[in-house]
């Protein structure tokens, strides 16, 4: 070929082609890209076949030089002799037609003498002057194969991935999605492209997102697994979550292209991990309760931490109510028939006129066979509405003011469980939701019923408790002196105080008793124990006391006979402080059998604990007895005589001397009332928190009257 006019490679192998017209500038690319991996050879043949165009690609891919290449026939330099008619016939085909062009693979024989196979791309060239070139791209064959391969595998990875994959460019916007993205977001995968991740997924807090995925176009530092929740176009109506997890894309220079993105839905992940926290909060909630509910033996106190523990746990009201026949001992009442309920507890989380419907602590409330808490302890069933509509306040609520009242604070969910120990149902828990927008489930439903099973047996324990002291406590005032008797040169006040709540009803008792003669025996003595058995053995020794006294017996010897009594009762012991007044010597004779001293409380003096000699408890001294000694005080007109049992001044936490001492000093200065001087002992150390009141207390106040004294019960 001329050097005019046509296009001619340099000793590098680039072709050039002079003529007018303005230069275009050079634009140079990254390297690394796509064409670099294949190795893209590229040769120029003119109208013969003679190569006039070598690129340095053709050279790595060959082993030719542009020197050794250039002006050569390529049929003859590349081709096997074998194979030269073949490529001639192919290349004049090409050469032939205006739009000639043939791809295929071909063997090639390399400057080593081995061959290649390389993967052809030939086309017809025409220039500005008319003249025909043909261009030939190559590429080794098993390159090419492998890319092919790889992007196929890539494509269908993408495609066929149960991962939701998409890229994104610098602006955010989606640039590709697959089928498996495009169906979690509900979207076709068109409806994508173009589009930000806020114009997509609605339902998604995508301010987070997105400033999550900018922060790691920003840094290159990956976002891995990070959680999300929300809906989807998908599904529209339920929460959805999803492990979301981004990586910055970069080319081979470092250049960012944009974002990659995988979704994976982790829904039933992400419940389960729900579900198990929630079992974890029942088990805490139900721990919390076993310490906070049943801490005593008082019913109405047991039900205020049952309602205190499933609000605002379970509930925004809570009211416990118990069967009156349960309390009663009663059989409960035929089906058809209304059911009596006594309220014991009623708590509101927040203030609210609903607390008002609900039945006020200590009333009974009378419930139709269509209620639903008639029908929760009819069928031992828990009765649950989600969703309260108003027919069905009109089975919840007593009657239609307290419906209204229910209807007016909001109450949208309601739920009563049957409490039931031991097999017997005692009453219902009444749970309501108000503020709370959640309607209960049946997970509510568990806990509510765990927490009821728990807390009926500590009602049922309570509801025991309080007819078996109920039961001892009358026998116990049943036995002891209703009236003090006309008495001769004493006036006389007592009181008896049962244990409290927390506590059985022990076996306290006193008794001032008219003798011969005109004398009086003041008897004040402490079954060890409580009880219904502490009780009957008080009565026991009680009789046998009034017995002994009319054999008017010595203090001492009196005390012998009776501990011989006591020692014949099993398992049971006693303390007496017995005192025999005489008002004809104007003195008292004591004998003590293991009892706290009397206190003597002479006018103008410091009341004194009288060191009477002490014995052992009755019931210890077996067949041979122990000794007991009596002691002899002389009285004056005004003296008084206090005689007490331990609860009245023992406390758990402290000697029993501070006890006495303060007892001494109520009774010290100006002398009141017998009645106001038994309240105020019993007020002052028993119901200021200064004396446990888990032991009842007996007191017994005896005054000497002068001789014109008006001779009066006490």
């Amino acid at each position: 070929m001329s050097a005019e006019g046509h296009p001619h490679a340099d000793a590098a192998g680039h072709l050039r082609k002079p003529g007018p017209g303005r230069r275009a500038e050079p634009h140079p690319s990254e390297r690394g890209e796509l064409l670099d991996v294949l190795g893209v050879a590229a040769i120029v043949m003119d109208d013969r076949g003679r190569i006039v165009f070598w690129s340095p690609q053709a050279q790595a891919l060959l082993g030719y030089t542009p020197e050794e290449a250039l002006g050569r026939y390529a049929a003859r330099l590349l081709v096997h002799e074998e194979q030269v008619e073949m490529v001639l016939q192919l290349f004049a085909d090409v050469m032939a037609r205006e739009e000639g062009s043939w791809a295929g693979s071909f063997p090639v024989r390399h400057k080593d003498g081995g061959t290649r196979v390389l993967e052809f791309r030939n086309m017809r060239l025409l220039d500005d002057l008319g003249d025909v070139y043909a261009l030939s791209l190559a590429t080794d064959q098993s390159v090419l194969r492998r890319v092919e391969r790889d992007v196929a595998l890539s494509v269908r990875l993408v495609e066929q991935s149960p991962i939701g994959l998409g890229v994104f460019d610098t602006d955010l916007r989606y640039v590709s999605v697959n089928p498996a993205l495009a169906e979690i977001n509900g979207l076709s995968v068109e409806r994508h492209l173009g589009r930000r991740v806020a114009d997509v997924l609605p339902g998604v807090d995508t301010t987070a997102l997105e400033g999550a995925m900018r922060q790691v176009l920003d840094s290159g530092v990956p976002l891995l697994d990070q959680y999300t929740v929300g809906r989807t176009m998908a599904d529209p109506q339920h929460d959805h979550a999803w492990s979301v997890s981004f990586h910055r894309l970069e080319d081979a220079t470092g250049r960012v292209l944009g974002l990659a993105g995988s979704v994976v839905d982790v829904t039933d992940r992400h419940r389960a991990a729900i579900e198990a926290e929630r079992a974890r909060h029942r088990l805490a909630v139900v721990a919390d309760a076993s310490i906070r509910i049943g801490t005593t033996l008082d019913l109405e106190t047991t039900a205020r931490e049952l309602a205190d523990v499933a609000v605002p746990e379970l509930a925004d009201i809570a009211a416990v109510d118990v069967l009156d026949s349960a309390l009663q001992g009663r059989r409960p009442t035929a089906p058809e028939e209304a059911v009596v309920f006594r309220a014991l507890a009623v708590f509101a989380g927040y203030p609210t006129e609903a607390i008002r419907a609900a039945d006020s602590p200590g009333e009974l409330a009378r419930y139709g066979p269509d209620r639903l808490v008639t029908r929760c302890v009819r069928t031992a069933r828990p009765i649950l509405v989600p969703h309260v509509a108003e027919s069905n306040l009109r089975n919840i609520a007593r009657d239609a003011e307290s419906a209204a009242l229910l209807a007016r604070s909001g109450i949208h969910s309601y739920l009563a469980v049957p409490l039931i120990a031991r097999g017997t149902v005692l009453g219902v828990l009444d749970l309501k939701r108000g503020r709370n927008p959640v309607p209960f489930d049946h997970d509510d439903v568990a806990l509510a019923v765990e927490l009821a099973n728990r807390a009926a047996v500590c009602i049922d324990n309570a509801r025991w408790y309080e007819r078996q002291r109920n039961t001892a406590l009358t026998l116990q005032r049943s036995l002891l002196p209703q009236h003090p008797p006309h008495l001769v040169g004493l006036d006389v006040a007592s009181r008896y105080q049962p244990a409290g709540s927390a506590s059985e009803v022990g076996g306290d008792w006193f008794d001032t008793l008219p003798l011969t003669g005109g004398k009086t025996a003041l008897i004040v003595g402490d079954v060890m124990g409580s009880g219904i058995n502490a009780a009957t053995t008080m009565g026991r020794l009680r009789t046998a006391t009034q017995t002994l006294a009319e054999l008017d017996l010595d203090p001492a010897d009196l005390l012998r006979h009776l501990d011989k009594i006591t020692a014949g009762i099993d398992n049971y012991i006693a303390t007496c402080a017995y005192a025999l007044y005489d008002p004809h010597l104007g003195a008292v004779c004591l004998a003590n059998a293991g009892h706290l001293p009397p206190v003597l409380v002479r006018q103008g003096k410091t009341p004194e604990l009288l060191d009477v000699p002490t014995g052992a408890p009755l019931g210890v001294g077996g067949v041979g007895g122990v000794g007991f000694h009596s002691m002899t005080v002389p009285l004056s007109p005004g003296d008084r005589l206090v005689l007490y049992t331990d609860g009245l001044v023992e406390r758990r936490d402290e000697d029993i001397d501070v006890g006495l001492g303060r007892l001494l000093g109520l009774l010290d200065g100006p002398q009141r009332d017998l009645e106001q001087t038994c309240d105020r002992l019993l007020r002052n150390l028993r119901s200021t928190g200064l004396q446990d009141d888990h032991d009842d207390a007996a007191v017994l106040v005896a005054h000497v009257l002068g001789p014109r004294a008006d001779r009066r019960n006490g």
